[in-house]
């Protein structure tokens, strides 16, 4: 039988704190804040890397590694197909949770909120400032879909690189972005002895931030 007892992995989290009184009342703002330093450090190669949960149509939720590529006073916004699973999945439950681990300053930020599918016009501008291999990527792959091989996907990406080799590639309107508004939003930042910082802030009626210390 295989197995692997993982018991004995331990680190002590001694980089950093998260107190009440050293940060923002808006948590966009002190992620931005948090965002500006994974980037100005080292050890991380996509900073923008997060995880996205939904509740599949089967019941069960699903995670996914998807990149962040806007973050507003609204919220945060990310692309991809929507007749893929998890674009599926959002139609019928548009509430998910995105999460980032920036382990070289051992923090995490767990973020629930409601997806809304961007305007057309904020798709296609984000679309046309992507590379040609990522534009006929979107049209050659049915995300999600169950193909006989990778040689489906190069025949037709080689298929289309030949009839879009003079004329502009426009996007399919089954791709695009959604944003995320923000409803609940975490920040953990480890400390010793698993005492761990923990600050939530929730959206009030109000629309208005409550800031809350969690337990580790």
């Amino acid at each position: 039988m295989m197995q692997k007892d993982l018991g004995d992995y331990r680190k002590s989290y001694e980089k950093s704190a998260l107190m009440e009184d050293s940060i923002s009342d808006n948590p966009i703002q002190l992620f931005q804040t948090w965002f500006y330093e994974v980037e100005n450090s080292d050890g991380v190669d996509e900073p923008n890397a997060m995880t996205v949960s939904t509740v599949g149509l089967d019941g069960f939720p699903k995670s996914r590694v998807v990149l962040l590529k806007k973050y507003t006073h609204e919220g945060f916004i990310f692309y991809t197909n929507y007749n893929s699973e998890k674009g599926k999945a959002i139609s019928e439950n548009p509430n998910l949770c995105l999460s980032f681990f920036w382990a070289n300053l051992e923090r995490q930020v767990i973020i629930k909120g409601v997806a809304e599918k961007l305007p057309e016009n904020l798709s296609d501008g984000y679309f046309e400032s992507r590379p040609e291999g990522s534009k006929l990527g979107a049209l050659v792959s049915e995300q999600s879909t169950v193909i006989d091989s990778r040689a489906v996907l190069e025949d037709n990406l080689a298929r289309l690189e030949k009839e879009y080799s003079d004329k502009e590639i426009e996007r399919p309107k089954h791709w695009g972005g959604y944003l995320v508004r923000p409803v609940s939003m975490e920040f953990w930042q480890g400390r010793p002895n698993r005492l761990h910082d923990r600050i939530r802030y929730t959206l009030t009626d109000e629309y208005e931030w409550k800031m809350e210390r969690l337990a580790p």
